[in-house]
């Protein structure tokens, strides 16, 4: 039997993964990755029913034992893999007084481990057919600049940068890797920082664009993902509403 095609969304169970996963299921069939059960099946619930999707519930976390459970993962549903967007992220704001080495092992582990082995699992040509065309890494600006209280999650998102343009070096020509940078989006990681006026009117002063939403997001990892950006490989594409070249913020 001919082995079906997907793209593998991670962290899609919400925020920018989940919108990523609901407008990529326009155009392919998608493997819903998350952690949360009930919101992976939300997530599907809203993704184009015309096409077939799959739930893959892992918490990568657990990296040990991540490679093997993947590979079973697309064995048992009889896929393979063409585009793979590693959304999943893990964000816990701490001045550097409070930071333990376990929230830099949750970090690393999440944003740039997982995602490297993921890709390892996917280029492996008896479990993924050579297949895998596209990766796009979802990073974030606080990888090119310093913010207060960040100094984990900064550290994940430039270690993921540095990883793609390697990657894109090593995996070329048979694969394009890219990441794309996010602003500041408003979601359920995020959530907490909007409990303060004082963020929200900072917010609203330095974006020229004024406030980005998840959907901002999704229109340039499906650019990159497709035939499109054929020629483009190892970059990362900001999308911040202008933030970062706002000198006057």
């Amino acid at each position: 039997m001919d082995r079906k095609s997907y793209v593998l969304v991670t962290g899609a169970s919400s925020g920018i993964g989940c919108e990523i996963a609901i407008q990529l299921s326009e155009q392919y069939s998608i493997i819903i990755h998350g952690r949360d059960k009930e919101r992976l099946q939300q997530t599907l619930e809203a993704c184009n029913p015309n096409r077939d999707h799959l739930i893959w519930e892992y918490d990568l976390k657990n990296i040990d034992s991540l490679e093997e459970a993947f590979a079973q993962f697309l064995s048992e549903n009889n896929c393979i893999v063409s585009g793979f967007v590693h959304s999943a992220g893990y964000l816990k704001m701490m001045p550097l007084k409070m930071v333990t080495a376990e929230q830099f092992y949750s970090s690393f582990n999440i944003n740039v481990i997982a995602a490297a082995l993921l890709t390892k699992v996917l280029v492996k040509k008896k479990i993924n057919a050579d297949e895998l065309k596209s990766v796009v890494f979802i990073s974030s600006i606080n990888s090119k600049f310093g913010v207060k209280a960040f100094t984990t999650y900064s550290a994940a998102k430039a270690a993921i940068d540095g990883m793609m343009r390697s990657l894109a070096v090593e995996l070329a020509p048979a694969v394009r890797v890219n990441s794309v940078l996010p602003g500041g989006i408003r979601t359920a990681m995020t959530e907490h920082l909007y409990v303060d006026k004082e963020f929200i009117e900072r917010v609203d002063a330095t974006y020229p664009l004024g406030p980005g939403n998840t959907k901002d997001i999704c229109g340039a990892v499906k650019f990159l993902l497709g035939e499109d950006a054929r020629w483009i490989t190892g970059q990362q594409l900001v999308v911040d509403g202008g933030r970062t070249i706002n000198v006057t913020g």
